[in-house]
């Protein structure tokens, strides 16, 4: 076997030596795609939440107008004027599309949907970081370390399968906050300093 500089093989090491570069190599592939995944579910966990605060303000758009609406159309109902009738019966016309559509779209159950999935990414995330940054380092067999990160590999993949489609401008806006440093912790920052 043969090491290069940085970890790769090049020149020759003795045989006992061969298993220690093995495991550094296998735990530093473990590390990365364990932090592949706290990345992926952050990008997630923020697209849901940006997806669930739409349709809570889709919810809103829609209750509180017809709730406004049924008001007026029944104070109009039981009002003196001549054209009460006419009034009241535009109103409730409009106050039944409202109902309809929030019953058809359902903005409150795809909201709390999304942020539902939103809090599974980011506990997944956070079992991710604590694991390549703390459990990782001090584990020394391999195999356990790599039934860790198939463990958190299998909980991504049944998130991705149970959790609502991400829209597109969704993850636009999680990217565009990641990258602009919504996502980073002030302890992460001071460390860089």
């Amino acid at each position: 076997m043969q090491l290069k500089a940085g970890g790769k093989y090049s020149g020759i090491i003795f045989p006992h030596m061969a298993n220690n570069v093995m495991e550094m190599d296998m735990k530093e592939q473990i590390r990365k795609e364990s932090a592949r995944i706290e990345e992926d579910c952050l990008y997630s966990s923020k697209s849901h939440f940006y997806a669930g605060q739409r349709w809570t303000n889709v919810h809103l758009w829609l209750g509180i107008p017809a709730a406004i609406l049924a008001a007026i159309a029944g104070a109009s109902a039981l009002s003196e004027f001549q054209s009460h009738n006419m009034v009241a019966g535009i109103l409730s016309i409009v106050v039944a599309a409202l109902i309809a559509v929030a019953t058809f779209v359902n903005p409150n159950e795809r909201a709390i949907t999304h942020k539902n999935a939103g809090n599974k990414y980011n506990s997944l995330r956070n079992r991710a970081r604590i694991f390549y940054a703390i459990e990782l380092p001090v584990e020394n067999d391999p195999n356990k370390s790599a039934e860790k990160l198939k463990s958190l590999d299998d909980q991504r993949s049944k998130l991705n399968e149970e959790s609502p489609q991400i829209p597109k401008w969704a993850f636009k806006k999680a990217r565009t906050g990641i990258e602009d440093g919504e996502a980073n912790y002030k302890i992460d920052e001071a460390g860089k300093t």
